[in-house]
């Protein structure tokens, strides 16, 4: 974990033993993010063709001459096959041909033969070098396209094999709190090994009945190279559980040690414990664990929005846009409010409220306490910073309940959602100004004209940001939306960093284009961390989910009779704020997705509501102990140092405020969106 504050806008890696995984990481995603704009790219350099090259499908640089006879007289051919006819013995209906009908082939024949010289002759007119180079390009591109379809899996098997192993050198997974001595370390890799050890047992227990399935060849392929990453893991958890780190205090375990094990592992150790003893079904964790290789373009977006996101944490933009609020003064109450309102569309741009606040919590944090609020407020408000904008467009969340439920659409759940961050950041202004007091802000005289000059310097940014879309657009025919952002917001943030590298803001004796690069490797390196941490909880939490799916639990939770939408609403308002407390929010929706969802809508839920309450009971659990990692998050950029010196003093309320504020927030914006709309629609 990471255990210092970041208190400027632009700080150099916190890893920086990792620049050259930073650098390959960078290479890796961006040659994923131009395979993922292949498509696009390969339908413009076919509409250039036609623009450039009249029919140009059917241009042919290499063509030859076609091979028919245009010169044929038709009658002489006619009269020849004629005297050519031999009546065949053997065949009682043998007759001579039907000169007329003979006559017509060849003619229909002979026009087509004009047909193919016309288009041959003119083939050639436009069979310049130009049309052979440009060809060879855009069928070179189609060829490669068609060629590796499945290299997309690779790909990812490769980013997550390199991060994940970044965060297993630097034991930066996620868990409950950091090792405290040299025993909990210990404890924490020796668990680590022990779930690799079991995945790797899994993967071959799958890949044994593989073996024995014709045409099974792809998968067992991929069962391979997991084994390969898992076996890399072990190697790494083993090497650090013999080489403890110096600054490891000895000591003994005790009865928090346990919260130590990374949440994966303890996900992983669970859902293999009912694979191998309940269900008798050891390639349990393969399986589900193999499931994010067929959506492996989605996690590959999750990795290219981590690199937005860590990118924007290597600009000065977070400080720039403080900076326009900072003359009205505001106290903290209302600066906590606008924060929440503020950040929201941020987070919707970097897919998910983890995301964002790994990228920007430390600035959110340390402006709060600049304006006088205490640790708790701050803490509570930068957990709660990135959670409202998962409903906003073109949060990926989103994208990927649209994509696996055909019910609803991205436009509903997006139309929906922002009502409902309105009504969800409104109420959270509403209790910390209640809470807290001292809510009514104190402008100095002028400060509307200073906060308009300081507009000033965004606008660059504003400017290079539109034209890297507007160009994507005129080059590519791609449009900005929800589908196309993973693949456009890493290139709008790389063109930022380079903006934002002038010479007032690099190292004496730096150029640009050697700042550039070093905070583009500098992002992917922190990138790396938080990407293995995240795709290997995602992971387990797919291999979590599955222990609901295969238990058969939804069908004793929901039966057939239950025909109560309010008694089903209740139940599903309680599961899925209990799948948010303990799953990552993409692995929830491919669970959700393939399990309670279709019962609730059965039951007379309407689909767009259940999803939008699926949504916000998830924002819910995000924010819940025992897990809440949201908070975990926030501890993670904050430091753990800060965390622990929150203020303990006061009333319940301002010492529990951190945890309490988020709750009493999302559960009375829960319970709204649950149960109000039902009036409309079921009584």
């Amino acid at each position: 974990m990471i255990s210092r504050v970041l208190s400027t806008a632009r700080t150099t890696t916190l890893y920086p033993m990792h620049r050259m995984h930073g650098m390959v990481l960078l290479l890796l995603l961006l040659f994923t993010l131009l395979l993922g704009m292949g498509n696009s790219l390969h339908s413009r350099l076919l509409w250039v063709g036609e623009q450039t090259w009249p029919n140009y499908y059917l241009l042919n640089p290499d063509a030859t001459a076609p091979e028919c006879d245009l010169s044929m007289d038709v009658d002489a051919e006619v009269q020849r096959r004629l005297d050519a006819y031999k009546p065949d013995p053997d065949d009682l209906f043998s007759s001579p041909p039907n000169a007329s009908a003979l006559r017509e082939s060849l003619q229909r024949n002979l026009a087509l033969c004009e047909q193919k010289f016309a288009a041959f002759e003119e083939n050639q007119k436009h069979a310049t070098p130009a049309l052979a180079a440009f060809k060879t390009v855009e069928q070179g591109l189609a060829d490669f396209l068609l060629d590796n379809i499945d290299l997309m899996k690779y790909l990812f098997i490769a980013m997550f094999a390199m991060a994940a192993a970044v965060s297993a050198l630097d034991a930066d997974h996620i868990a409950l709190r950091l090792p405290r001595n040299r025993s909990e370390w210990r404890m924490s890799q020796g668990v680590q090994l022990l779930t690799n050890g079991l995945m790797v047992a899994s993967l071959q227990s799958y890949a044994g009945r593989l073996s024995t399935t014709p045409g099974s060849e792809d998968v067992a392929a991929l069962q391979l190279a997991w084994t390969l990453v898992f076996g890399l893991f072990m190697v790494i958890n083993a090497v650090r559980l013999l080489w403890v780190p110096e600054r490891m205090r000895a000591g003994g375990l005790n009865a928090s040690s346990p919260l130590v094990i990374p949440l994966y592992c303890a996900m992983g150790l669970i859902a293999m414990s009912y694979f191998f003893f309940v269900d008798g079904y050891s390639s349990g964790l393969a399986i589900y664990f193999g499931m994010m290789s067929n959506l492996s373009s989605m996690f590959i977006n999750i990795g290219l929005y981590v690199l937005v996101g860590m990118a924007l944490k290597q600009t000065r933009l977070p400080e720039l846009l403080i900076n326009v609020i900072k003359p009205f003064q505001l106290p903290a109450p209302l600066l906590a409010s606008v924060m929440i309102f503020a950040t929201a569309f941020p987070t919707a741009f970097t897919g998910a409220s983890g995301i964002f606040i790994l990228a920007v919590g430390g600035v959110v944090y340390d402006e709060l306490r600049r304006a006088g609020a205490g640790r708790q407020l701050s803490l509570a408000t930068t957990a709660m910073s990135g959670s409202l904008g998962v409903v906003l467009n073109p949060c990926l969340l989103i994208v990927v309940v649209a994509a696996l439920n055909k019910e609803v659409t991205t436009s509903e759940l997006y139309g929906w959602g922002f009502w409902v961050f309105l009504m969800s950041a409104c109420l959270f202004s509403f209790v910390v100004c209640k809470t807290e007091g001292n809510w009514k802000p104190k402008p100095r005289p002028g400060a509307l004209r200073e906060s308009l000059a300081q507009l000033r310097p965004l606008l660059p940014y504003a400017v290079v940001a539109g034209l890297v879309i507007l160009a994507v657009w005129l080059l590519l025919d791609l449009r900005f939306n929800e589908y196309s952002a993973p693949l456009i917001l890493p290139l709008v943030m790389l063109a930022l960093v380079l903006l934002d590298a002038d010479k007032d803001n690099r190292d004496d004796g730096q150029s640009r284009g050697g700042a550039f690069w070093s905070r583009s490797t500098a992002a992917a390196s922190d990138s790396a961390v938080h990407i293995g941490a995240l795709l290997a909880l995602i992971g387990f939490s797919i291999c979590l989910g599955g222990i609901l799916e295969r238990s058969e639990i939804v069908h004793a939770i929901f039966p057939e009779h239950l025909d109560n939408p309010w008694l089903v609403m209740l139940v599903v308002v309680f599961m899925l704020t209990f799948i948010g407390m303990v799953m990552d929010p993409f692995g929830a929706v491919i669970l959700v997705s393939a399990t309670i969802a279709q019962a609730a809508i059965n039951l007379g839920i309407d689909p767009l509501h259940f999803w939008i309450v699926c949504l916000v009971a998830f924002e819910l659990g995000y924010l819940s102990p025992p897990v809440a990692l949201n908070h975990l998050l926030t501890r993670q950029v904050v430091g753990e140092t800060e965390v622990l010196a929150a203020e303990r003093t006061g009333s319940f309320w301002h010492r529990y405020e951190r945890l309490l504020l988020p709750l009493l927030v999302m559960a009375t914006t829960l319970l709204l969106v649950a149960f109000i709309p039902m009036f409309f629609y079921v009584l």
